[in-house]
């Protein structure tokens, strides 16, 4: 018998878009018994390194008050789709080293999919600057985390290599944003309007074992 398939999704909460697939994710993997594979990175370093023209379509898109104005609209069909929030934060784009080196720290607590949806509540539907630290203090004790362990964490240069791990792997792999997905390590899925594409690979994969 085949075994399950593996599904690993690359993410960032400096991204809305990553904010949806996240939501919509989640129950789907449960729906089809599939366990979810976390992983953090630093979005900016795969910009940084494979992607720079990103920061050059953002400027135009913006500039473009048709374009933003659709944007606008197809974020918040896609939000009112998913049942979250999302405004359009005072800072953007963010710095979301800390919060993401958090990730994975909460993630050794057992509370990744809780700390991430609060980091992603935070900012996208409350306004909070989650580069600040007492930000993220604040999200840690309103889920059961010690905020003080959370901030050491965050400095503390395991985390660093590890979220810079994750980055270079997702790089590696032909990723070139949040989020990206793998199915069974080398089945690449971007973004969140991919999800039904991985729904039917995954069901067509569990239909054969």
């Amino acid at each position: 018998m085949s075994a399950k398939p593996t599904l690993e999704f690359f993410y960032d909460c400096s991204s809305p878009w990553t904010y949806l697939a996240f939501t919509r994710m989640i129950p789907m993997a449960q729906e089809l018994g599939v366990d979810m594979q976390w992983r953090p990175i630093l979005v900016g370093g795969v910009f940084n390194a494979v992607n720079q023209e990103l920061y050059s379509k953002r400027a135009s898109a913006a500039a473009n008050e048709r374009q933003f104005r659709y944007y606008l609209k197809d974020l918040g069909d896609w939000a009112w789709l998913a049942g979250v929030r999302i405004i359009q934060p005072d800072v953007f784009p963010v710095n979301s080293a800390k919060a993401m080196r958090a990730a994975i720290y909460a993630a050794e607590q057992g509370q990744e999919i809780a700390w991430s949806r609060a980091v992603f509540e935070a900012y996208w539907g409350d306004n909070r600057d989650i580069s600040q630290p007492e930000v993220l203090a604040d999200i840690a004790s309103a889920i059961g985390l010690d905020s003080d362990a959370l901030a050491a964490a965050c400095d503390n240069d395991t985390y660093k290599a590890a979220l810079r791990a994750n980055t270079d792997d997702v790089i590696a792999r032909g990723g070139y944003g949040s989020p990206t997905l793998f199915i069974n390590g080398d089945d690449m899925y971007f973004g969140n309007d991919r999800l039904p594409l991985v729904e039917a690979r995954l069901k067509a994969l569990m239909g054969n074992l």
